[in-house]
């Protein structure tokens, strides 16, 4: 809950923000009034997806940031499922 109270505070100074949550924590961004929220379907303590999938994460920013164009408050969901069988370590 941290989370939306540091984004609302950012919104009042004038800041454009947008916060991710994991689905499980779905319902915060509602009962928070946050600005703009993107909700992933990805399990807690990974909000971009899982480790080593830099693929899945770039997008899920990409999409993120896709929401600071809106003006009225909106949340919505990251469309594709979570991936198990993603990269589970760096390469290079």
């Amino acid at each position: 809950m941290s989370v939306g109270h540091v984004q609302r505070a950012v919104e009042l100074a004038g800041i454009p923000t947008v916060g991710i949550f994991v689905k499980s924590f779905g319902h915060i961004p509602g009962l928070m009034g946050v600005a703009r929220a993107l909700i992933t379907p990805h399990p807690m303590g990974r909000p971009l997806g899982a480790p080593g999938d830099g693929e899945r994460q770039l997008s899920v920013v990409q999409a993120a940031l896709a929401l600071l164009s809106t003006e009225e408050p909106t949340i919505t969901e990251y469309p594709q499922p979570y991936r198990p069988g993603a990269p589970t370590a760096f390469s290079g």
